[in-house]
C-alpha cells in the first residue's frame, strides 16, 4: 500500500532580451550628415550590442547561480499570496503538538511536521500558517481549498488518493495497539474485543473494513475525535484496546500509568503531505522542495530531534 509519488519540478527558462541603439547628428550638407550619420550610426550599433551581449552572458551566469542556490520549483499559487497554509490535527505527538509557548518559530506549534513544513515554506519563500483541527476536517481542509497542504502524520491510502495528491514519503509510519496491562487482548484475538481508532485515520479505516479485507468490522471499532480520548476511553474499560501511530503511542504509555504495547507492528505505512487533486505545480514546489532536505539530512535531523533511537 506503498505509494512514493516523486515529482520532478518544472524548469524556469529566463531570457534576457536586448536591442542596440541609434545615434543622430545635424550638419550644414545633407550628404555629409548622412554619411556621418550612418557611420555614427554602424559604430553605436556594433558597440551596444557588445555591452549586451556581455551584460547578457552575466545576467545568465548570475541568473544560474541563483537557481543554483534556491532551487527552481516552477510557477505556483497559494490560497493567500505569501502564505503556505498547512491544516493539522496537533494532538498527534512528536509530529504536531500544540506548544507551551510560541512553538516553533513563533507558530505556536512544534513537532516533525510542523520543522517540515516550516523548512518547506522557507525554500519557497512562502510564510507558513497552520490550522489547526479534526484529522479529517483538515483532510477537507485541502479539499476545499481553505488549505495550501496537510500535514499530520498522514499516511497513504488508495483511498486518500482518489481525493488529494501526495507527495514523496518522508517518514515510515508504524500502528501498534494499546492495551491495559494484564489484559487478554492479542494481536491474533483483535476482531473479538472493542477497538478504538482516532477518527479519519488510516487505523479507523483498516480496523473497521470489513473482515474479508483484513478489518474486524464497523462493530468492533469506535472513532474518537483524537488519540488522547481513545486511550482515556481504554483507561475507563469502554474499549479494549486502541490502535495508533508508535510514536504518539509511547507517549501515551509514558504519560498513563497502566498501559502497555502489544508485541509487534500492526501495520507499516508512509507518511506524506499533501494537496488538492489536481493541483500540480503546487505539488511539484512542495515535493520538490520536501526532496532537496530529504537529500541534505534536514528531515532526518527533525526527525532524530523528536524520536531518539532506544
Amino acid at each position: 500500500m506503498k505509494k512514493i509519488a516523486t515529482l520532478l519540478a518544472a524548469v524556469l527558462v529566463m531570457t534576457v532580451a536586448f536591442a542596440g541603439c541609434s545615434s543622430t547628428e545635424t550638419g550644414s550638407s545633407s550628404t555629409g550628415t548622412s554619411s556621418t550619420s550612418s557611420e555614427s550610426s554602424v559604430s553605436s550599433e556594433a558597440t551596444a550590442s557588445q555591452e549586451s551581449s556581455s551584460e547578457s552572458e552575466v545576467s545568465s551566469e548570475t541568473s544560474e547561480a541563483s537557481a543554483a542556490e534556491t532551487g527552481d520549483y516552477g510557477e505556483f499559487t497559494t490560497i493567500e499570496e505569501g502564505k503556505l497554509i498547512m491544516s493539522t490535527n496537533a494532538q498527534f505527538p512528536p509530529y504536531e503538538m500544540v506548544a507551551d509557548g510560541e512553538g516553533f518559530n513563533g507558530t505556536g506549534f512544534e513537532g516533525i511536521d510542523v520543522e517540515i513544513a516550516s523548512a518547506i515554506a522557507e525554500k519557497l519563500g512562502l510564510e507558513l500558517q497552520i490550522d489547526d483541527m479534526e484529522f479529517d476536517s483538515a483532510l477537507m481542509a485541502v479539499q476545499n481549498n481553505t488549505a495550501d497542504v496537510m500535514l499530520a502524520g498522514l499516511s497513504y491510502s488508495e483511498e486518500r488518493d482518489e481525493v488529494v495528491d501526495f507527495t514523496t514519503s518522508y517518514a515510515t509510519g508504524v500502528q501498534v495497539v494499546i492495551v491495559k496491562e494484564g489484559s487478554d487482548v492479542t494481536m491474533d484475538n483483535l476482531g473479538e474485543k472493542m477497538i478504538g481508532t482516532q477518527r479519519g485515520t488510516t487505523g479507523y479505516i483498516y480496523a473497521s473494513d470489513t473482515p474479508e479485507n483484513g478489518g474486524y468490522g464497523e462493530d468492533h471499532v469506535l472513532a474518537y475525535d483524537n488519540g488522547a480520548t481513545a486511550v482515556q476511553a481504554l483507561m475507563n474499560d469502554q474499549i479494549d484496546a486502541v490502535i495508533i501511530d508508535e510514536a504518539p503511542a509511547n507517549e501515551f504509555v509514558a504519560a498513563n500509568e497502566g498501559l502497555t504495547i502489544l508485541p509487534g507492528n500492526w501495520v507499516e505505512e508512509d507518511y506524506c503531505a499533501a494537496v488538492d487533486e489536481g493541483n500540480t505545480e503546487l505539488l511539484n514546489a512542495i515535493d520538490t522542495a520536501l526532496q532537496e532536505l530529504i537529500q541534505d539530512g534536514t528531515v532526518e535531523e527533525i526527525i532524530s530531534k523528536y524520536i531518539t533511537a532506544e
